[in-house]
C-alpha cells in the first residue's frame, strides 16, 4: 500500500519528528532505556558487528518478503510489538496503529498497559491481533484478561516475563514522569513548550475519553491505578514462575508465545510448557541495564528449540539490514516497537504507515543486493560473523537458488 513519505526517509527522520513533536519526558520515555543505557547501546552495536554477505549475478527480480507465521501468510516479515504508551503520542494512537497494521497485513500486539481498551481496537481496527499480558499479584485479574482476549478473538497470548521488579527508569525520575500521565510543576513547563502536543493529544483527550488510563485494567482497579502505593502492590509479580505459564497455557486455547527471555535452557522450559513461540527479547533495552544483545543470543535459542516452537526475536530494530540478519540468524519474524512508536507520534496513522513502509522498502532492497528472492533463502550464509572471517565463510557457501558456475 503506498502512502505519502512525509518527509522520512528512515526510521530515524521519523525519531526526530517524534522527537520535535512530543515534550522530553514522554519522548524519553518511548526513546530511552534504562538507567545507564548500556543494554540500549548494546542491541544497536551488535547489529552493526555484524556484516552481509551479497552474491552477484543472481536473477532477483521475483523478490517476496512473504512469510507464514502460525500458518497465517503475511507479506512482510514483522509484526507491531506491544507498547503501552501510543495513547499519549498521538489521539487514539493505539487505533491507528492497529490499523496501520492490518492495512499492511502484519499482526498487531495489543499491550495490557494500551490507553485504549483491547475491545476497542478490535472493533475500530480489526486485522490479526495479539494480546500481551503482564501477571499480576491477583493471578485471578490477569486470567481476567485472558478471558477477556479469548472472547474478543485475539489469535494469540504474549505473556511478557522479564519484569520481576520494577525497572530503574531515572530519566523518568528526573522528569517527574509517571504513566498514567499526572501534570505536575514540571511537567506544565515542559508541555507548555509542546503546544501541538498540548491540544491536539493531551486536552483532547481530557475532552473525549477524560484522563487517560489503562482501559485494559479491570473496572475494579482502574480509578485507584494512579495511587503509588496500591500501583506498586497490584503490579508486583515477583512471584511469577513456570507454573504460571503451565496455567496459561491450560486456559488458553490459541497460540501462546513468551517473551522476554535470553537463556537456551529457558527457552527448552518453555517449550516443554507446550508455548507455541519463543520472542527472544531484552524488552528493548529498558529492563535489565548491560543485559546481552538480544542478536547476540538469537542463534543459541533457535540452536536450542527452533525445531519444536517458533523463535522470533525483538529489541534494536531499525533499519531493514536488522530484520535481514535476525532472519538469517533463525527468527522467523521481528517484533517492532520504537520504529512504529516513532511513526505514530510524527504523523498518527500515517506515520505508523510510513515506518511500516520504510521496513518493507529497505528490507526489499537489501534482499535484491544480497542476491536472494525469498525470506527462506536467508540464512548464516548471507553474514559475516564476529570471530569468522569472510574468506573462510564464503568458501563454505553452497549455491543458492538463481545461481550458476561457470
Amino acid at each position: 500500500m503506498s502512502h505519502s513519505n512525509l518527509g522520512a526517509y528512515n526510521i530515524e527522520d521519523l525519531r526526530l519528528m517524534a522527537k520535535a513533536h512530543l515534550p522530553r519526558a514522554i519522548f524519553e520515555f518511548i526513546d530511552r532505556g534504562t538507567e545507564d543505557d548500556i543494554a540500549l547501546a548494546n542491541n544497536r552495536e551488535a547489529f552493526e558487528r555484524i556484516k552481509l554477505c551479497p552474491r552477484t549475478l543472481v536473477d532477483v527480480s521475483k523478490r517476496s518478503q512473504e512469510i507464514t507465521l502460525f500458518g497465517r501468510p503475511q507479506p512482510q516479515p514483522i509484526v507491531i510489538a506491544p507498547t503501552g504508551t501510543a495513547g499519549l503520542l498521538w489521539n487514539n494512537g493505539e487505533v491507528g496503529m492497529a490499523r496501520a497494521a492490518a492495512a499492511a497485513g502484519i499482526p498487531f500486539t495489543v499491550a495490557t498497559n494500551s490507553m485504549t481498551s483491547m475491545e476497542t481496537i478490535a472493533a475500530e481496527a480489526g486485522g490479526c491481533l495479539w494480546f500481551q499480558l503482564y501477571m499480576w499479584s491477583d493471578r485471578r485479574l490477569s486470567h481476567q484478561l485472558v478471558e477477556r482476549a479469548k472472547g474478543v478473538g485475539f489469535e494469540a497470548l504474549v505473556v511478557t516475563v522479564d519484569g520481576a521488579v520494577a525497572a530503574n527508569r531515572e530519566f523518568s525520575h528526573r522528569n517527574d514522569f509517571s504513566v498514567p500521565m499526572k501534570l505536575n510543576t514540571r511537567l506544565v513547563a515542559d508541555v507548555m513548550t509542546h503546544p501541538r502536543w498540548l491540544a491536539g493529544v493531551y486536552l483532547r483527550q481530557l475532552l473525549t475519553r477524560g484522563t487517560p488510563r489503562f482501559e485494559n485494567y479491570p473496572p475494579e482497579i482502574q480509578d485507584k491505578i494512579t495511587a503509588r502505593t496500591f500501583k506498586k502492590s497490584i503490579l508486583k509479580n515477583d512471584s511469577l514462575n513456570w507454573d504460571d505459564l503451565r496455567a496459561l497455557r491450560k486456559l488458553w486455547p490459541r497460540k501462546l508465545l513468551i517473551k522476554g527471555t535470553l537463556h537456551p535452557d529457558d527457552a527448552r522450559i518453555a517449550a516443554d510448557c507446550g508455548v507455541d513461540g519463543i520472542i527472544v527479547s531484552n524488552h528493548g533495552g529498558r529492563m535489565l541495564d548491560s543485559s546481552m544483545a538480544t542478536i547476540d543470543v538469537l542463534p543459541a535459542m533457535v540452536d536450542a528449540v527452533g525445531h519444536r516452537v517458533t523463535v522470533m526475536m525483538d529489541s534494536g530494530i531499525r533499519r531493514g539490514t536488522d530484520v535481514v540478519k535476525a532472519l538469517a540468524l533463525g527468527a522467523k519474524a521481528v517484533l517492532v516497537g520504537r520504529a512504529t512508536l516513532y511513526g505514530t507520534a510524527a504523523a498518527g496513522e500515517a506515520g505508523a504507515h510510513r515506518a511500516i513502509d520504510i521496513l518493507r522498502e529497505e528490507t526489499d532492497r537489501i534482499m535484491g543486493l544480497l542476491g536472494v528472492n525469498s525470506v527462506a533463502e536467508l540464512d548464516r550464509r548471507v553474514l559475516e560473523l564476529p570471530g569468522v572471517s569472510a574468506k573462510s565463510t564464503v568458501a563454505v557457501m553452497p549455491l543458492r537458488a538463481g545461481q550458476q558456475t561457470i
